[in-house]
Order: structure tokens, then C-alpha cells, then sequence
């Protein structure tokens, strides 16, 4: 950016990058796009492993935060998020940001964070492997979905199901969900990671904060021949990554305003 470029907005995120080779993927590719995103949208990215930056000082220079892969674990980088957010802060996160599972490395130990602030509750299964999905838009009129067809492919991702129906919170507004024409979705081996119906919010807000939650964010790896290629790349989709670019755009001009 020049001197002349006038900056809409700034964006902090947050990650960890230390587990499985597919977040560790997408994480590293953010870091690369979203800095493009920034240099043709007018806006800054900075990225940090250190969540100990979760704090009031930091946090008051930037109107957007996004979580790349992980989420706060110490009580205080919590309390000062909650406080971020209901102060009109701007959260985008993505796929293994919301996860939460007990007993594991993640457990459902933030109860206004998964069930109020998301509302998904606890991670139940996944897809696998990593595929693509045709999405349906739920919501049209929703500045992040603009322009988007009413139903579009996504990049490929491998894809979560949660413990509560969004279907029935009135704080969610669910923007994009699984289409059943993505049926079967998955691969396997195992048949429980093939999904053969049901209904899969994939991309949500919660009306009562300024936050939009994606569940894409999982490349696919070359797992079997223990070479950690990558096999795909999240930001591969032109409608996906026009809606992350929209949802980014409404999340820092309305954050900006406060």
C-alpha cells in the first residue's frame, strides 16, 4: 500500500499451527492471502501465535480478529475477547475454531463462547477426506453473501457437525448450508465419515455480536505416503473467496463505525 491508500480497517489474527498438518496448511495459506486481500481491499493484516496479544490494549487497534485454526485457552485472553466482542468488536473464524470436544485437547470448557457466541455446541463428526461441496445460500440479502449464485463449490474441506441445530437459535443467522445435491459427501473409509442426507450449517452469524463463523479451513493432505504434500488449498474457490472477502469488508466497515 502507498502512502496515498486510505486504510478501511485492521484485522488481527490469531493462530497456533502446531497440530495436524492440514490446519497447519491453511493457516500458512491465510497468511498468505489474506495479506493480498488487504493490499487490493484497502485494509491491514497482522497475524500472531502469541495469544497473549488477546487483550484490551492490543485489541483496541484493530476492528477485526480472526482465529485461523485454534481459540484462547487462559481465562484472561478469554474474559478480554468476550469483552472485544460485546463492545462491537468484528470476529471472523474459521473450521477448527469452534471445535470443542470433551475429553480432548479442546474440550467444551467455554460455555459462552461454543453455546452462546456460536451457538453450535459441541463438535460430534466429520466428512473425510477433504472434498468439495456444493453450498446452498440460505440468507441472499446478508452483506457477506452478495452476489453470490444460489448455489455455488466450494474449495475442498473437510466438514463438521454439531451437537446443537442453529435451526432453531434465534440469535443465528445460518448464510450457507451443505445442498443436498453434495450427497454422498465424503469418501471414507469409514462409513460414518460419508454423509448421505441431513442438514450442515456451514457459515453463520450470531445477530447479537458482529461475527461470521466458517466451517471451511481444512486442506487435504498426502497423509498415506507420510509426505505432508498439499493436495488442495482453501483459497481455490472464487465464490468462497468472495464471500470471506465480503464477510470481511461488512465485518470491518460496520466494526470501523462503532
Amino acid at each position: 500500500m502507498n502512502k496515498a491508500t486510505v486504510i478501511l480497517f485492521h484485522v488481527l489474527a490469531f493462530y497456533t499451527a502446531r497440530n495436524d498438518q492440514a490446519h497447519i496448511s491453511f493457516v500458512h495459506e491465510a497468511n498468505r492471502w489474506f495479506p493480498e486481500m488487504a493490499a487490493r481491499y484497502h485494509f491491514t493484516y497482522d497475524s500472531t501465535r502469541d495469544w497473549n496479544d488477546l487483550n484490551d490494549s492490543v485489541l483496541s487497534r484493530y476492528q477485526v480478529v480472526l482465529f485461523l485454526d485454534t481459540r484462547p485457552d487462559s481465562p484472561a485472553q478469554r474474559a478480554a475477547f468476550q469483552r472485544y466482542m460485546e463492545r462491537g468488536g468484528g470476529w471472523m473464524g474459521f473450521h477448527f475454531a469452534a471445535f470443542a470436544l470433551t475429553p480432548s485437547d479442546y474440550p467444551d470448557n467455554w460455555p459462552w463462547y461454543h453455546h452462546t457466541f456460536l451457538g453450535s455446541g459441541s463438535y460430534v463428526s466429520n466428512t473425510w477426506r477433504p472434498v468439495s461441496a456444493v453450498l446452498r445460500v440460505e440468507d441472499p440479502n446478508h452483506p457477506a453473501t452478495k452476489g453470490l449464485p444460489a448455489r455455488f463449490t466450494t474449495a475442498p474441506s473437510e466438514w463438521y457437525r454439531w451437537s446443537e441445530d442453529l435451526r432453531t437459535n434465534p440469535d443465528i443467522d445460518i448464510l450457507a448450508s451443505i445442498d443436498p445435491s453434495s450427497f454422498p459427501l465424503g469418501t471414507g473409509p469409514k462409513p460414518s465419515e460419508i454423509w448421505h442426507s441431513g442438514y450442515y450449517p456451514v457459515v453463520w452469524t450470531n445477530r447479537r455480536f458482529r461475527m461470521i463463523y466458517l466451517n471451511m479451513g481444512h486442506n487435504d493432505i498426502d497423509y498415506e505416503h507420510h509426505t505432508n504434500v498439499e493436495l488442495s488449498h482453501t483459497f481455490d474457490s472464487a465464490p468462497q473467496d468472495s464471500l470471506i472477502v465480503h464477510a470481511l469488508q461488512w465485518l470491518g466497515g460496520a466494526a470501523a463505525a462503532r
